[in-house]
């Protein structure tokens, strides 16, 4: 969730996500952009979707809600 949160308060517009965009830029705040870039921030977020597609996969189909979450809280724009 925190890498992609990051990744949309610099990518979105403050329209968009409802609060102000590019606040964690102006308040200096430490983000996952901030530290490794952009794109590298969306790989860190699909890894970590990917992880977790995996660690439900011993559940099967009772875990789809699960991987829906982990697929929303991803792609999600905003």
């Amino acid at each position: 969730f925190r890498a992609r949160d990051d990744v949309l308060d610099v990518e979105e517009s403050s329209e968009a996500l409802g609060k102000t965009a590019g606040k964690d830029q102006a308040q200096q705040k430490i983000t996952f952009p901030a530290v490794y870039g952009l794109e590298r921030s969306r790989q860190m977020a699909e890894e970590e979707r990917r992880a977790a597609h995996a660690a439900l996969a011993l559940f099967g189909d009772r875990a789809e809600r699960l991987r829906q979450i982990a697929d929303f809280i991803v792609k999600r724009k905003a």
